[in-house]
């Protein structure tokens, strides 16, 4: 079944089970790594930088046409290397941009069913490329801005220290 871009609604996915419902079809996940990893839809070979390749329907990977490899979304990416299912890893990354004070592995562990040791290895990774500004698409194609809410800085000035009111 082909999926196209238009018919991902995650800006749509407004609470942990509509996340855990579009995640759990594999095709959902591979076309929003898709999205994140190559925005404007050009897929390259990560190998050769070749845009000739051909989809494996029964693998869930491309083979490229150039040097004859087989390349995954996952590939260069913060989820290559792991055991978890991009089902599981979508839905934290989901949870972590949702949750307003943070989350716990302990809680992250809970949520989307794998243990805590490897909750806190997909709260590092993601957090990892949170904070080296991955995923650059966060304030749209044109680097806009980006929408906060409840957002609290500073304070009143009477209860500032002095030195500090100074300044």
């Amino acid at each position: 079944m082909r999926i196209s871009s238009e018919q991902i609604p995650m800006q749509d996915l407004k609470s942990l089970q509509d996340a855990v419902k579009w995640f759990a079809d594999p095709m959902h996940c591979v076309e929003a790594v898709k999205q994140m990893r190559w925005p404007d839809g050009r897929i390259l070979c990560p190998f050769c930088s070749c845009d000739r390749r051909y989809w494996l329907a029964k693998q869930m990977r491309w083979k490229c046409a150039g040097c004859r490899k087989q390349f995954t979304v996952k590939l260069g990416t913060v989820f290559e290397d792991s055991p978890i299912p991009l089902d599981k890893w979508l839905v934290a990354v989901w949870l972590i941009a949702n949750c307003k004070n943070g989350i716990s592995s302990y809680e992250l562990a809970r949520h989307i069913g794998i243990t805590q040791k490897s909750a806190w290895f997909v709260l590092h990774r993601i957090r990892f490329v949170l904070a080296n500004g991955g995923w650059p698409q966060m304030g749209g194609e044109d680097s806009g801005p980006v929408e906060i809410d409840e957002a609290y800085v500073g304070g009143k000035l009477k209860n500032m220290h002095a030195n500090r009111r100074a300044n």
